[in-house]
């Protein structure tokens, strides 16, 4: 077996593998629980996840400020994009790779964000809904208390109750 193909495969099943597309971005700031913006002035929202948002209070403000913990300011981090590379709003669209892992990922693990699949980028939604079943039963983050009644998807639509 080639050297190279036994590294794909040994990076593979660590989980670790990026696309040789992936491209570099430092990390400039972090705006909510789920959208970046990197050093040279691209704006990143992560594929697959959706957080609460800022106007929704505590459980916004404690996204954002996971997010903030996974991509600190000056960090290194690779993007991958999926088959849509932005999103109607102009925001690169990537699966978001760091020395730990992916990101979208360990931020829905943690509790901070929830599966949102928007076709046709579903290359990785079935790890980061096995994370969302993983943090929903062990109420991680967010899941310990009552924010995610009101998905983030649903308060943008105004079809929460009050309260929410």
């Amino acid at each position: 077996m080639p050297r190279d193909l036994l590294l794909l495969l040994v990076l593979l099943a660590c989980g670790r593998a990026v696309s040789p597309a992936a491209s570099p971005c430092v990390v400039s700031r972090v705006v909510d629980g789920d959208t970046f913006h990197c050093r040279d002035g691209r704006k990143v929202r992560l594929i697959g996840v959706d957080s609460p948002e800022l106007a929704q209070g505590a459980p916004g403000r404690q996204a954002r400020d996971a997010l903030s913990r996974l991509l600190p300011q000056g960090s290194e981090v690779r993007l991958e994009e999926d088959a849509a590379p932005t999103d109607r709003y102009g925001r690169v669209l990537a699966w978001v790779w760091s020395d730990a892992g992916l990101v979208n990922e360990s931020l829905v693990r943690g509790g901070w964000a929830v599966l949102y699949t928007v076709p046709p980028n579903v290359k990785y939604a079935k790890r980061i809904e096995r994370a969302q079943k993983e943090a929903r039963g062990s109420h991680a983050g967010l899941w310990s208390g009552s924010a995610f009644e009101c998905q983030p998807s649903e308060y943008r639509r105004h079809a929460c109750p009050a309260g929410h």
